[in-house]
């Protein structure tokens, strides 16, 4: 095997690490904040740290296989995609942390209320994000750009639910005045998931870069609609 073959094993080990440690913290924190487990939440918090090292050092070994090894072709294609699908994962990794630190401002012992939870269909965004960055992950794994195109209608149910959401919890505020305040926190959380599908987007955006060399920046979303 080249040097630049085991480099880029490295690097793709790597970046699977990284991938299963962020799907992990984004799963902890949706469970965090569906049930008040504060303790959970710090869990998340306290692993951001470990999120962010593993971007430092992705971005470090990409500069250097290009630096050292000045890649062509298809090598050249996933450093690049590489580069930028650990920006995306870094940013999805402080989108858990930010649901944690919901979660942990949340009054002791007291989850989201579930009638909140369920109008705002807040579970099933979590979960089709959960399926989004797992898809993500097999795309990569098997090297499937059709695995990746998958995750852009996943990202309409996405935005279907973010743009249905603020009447629902409008009509809850107005229903329930006294939680007004969680219900003004759950608006912020799935605009925060709504750029969480953006992010998975993005990276499967840069698989069907490095499979397929084409280009589908800004194509995604309106081909889908």
């Amino acid at each position: 095997m080249k040097v630049i073959e085991q480099e880029i094993a490295t690097l793709k080990n790597t970046i699977n690490e990284m991938w299963a440690l962020v799907h992990q913290q984004i799963y902890n924190a949706g469970e965090a904040m569906l049930t008040g487990d504060k303790e959970l939440a710090y869990k998340v918090l306290s692993r951001e740290r470990r999120v962010n090292a593993f971007e430092l050092k992705i971005d470090s070994d990409c500069e250097d296989i290009i630096a050292l090894y000045a890649p062509v072709a298809i090598d050249l294609r996933f450093v690049l995609a590489m580069y930028k699908i650990n920006t995306n994962l870094e940013r999805l990794g402080d989108f858990a942390e930010s649901i944690a630190r919901f979660s942990v401002n949340l009054p002791e012992g007291e989850p989201v209320d579930p009638e909140l939870v369920k109008i705002a269909r807040v579970e099933e965004m979590l979960q089709e994000l959960l399926t989004m960055i797992s898809l993500a992950q097999e795309a990569f794994e098997k090297e499937s750009s059709e695995i990746a195109s998958r995750i852009f209608l996943k990202d309409n149910i996405i935005d279907e639910i973010n743009h249905d959401s603020t009447p629902l919890i409008a009509q809850y505020i107005e229903a329930h005045p006294g939680s007004a305040l969680a219900g003004l926190y759950m608006a912020g959380v799935i605009r925060k998931m709504e750029r969480f599908g953006d992010h998975c987007t993005n990276i499967a955006e840069e698989l069907i870069f490095y499979l397929d060399a084409k280009v589908m920046k800004h194509m995604g979303k309106t081909e889908e609609k």
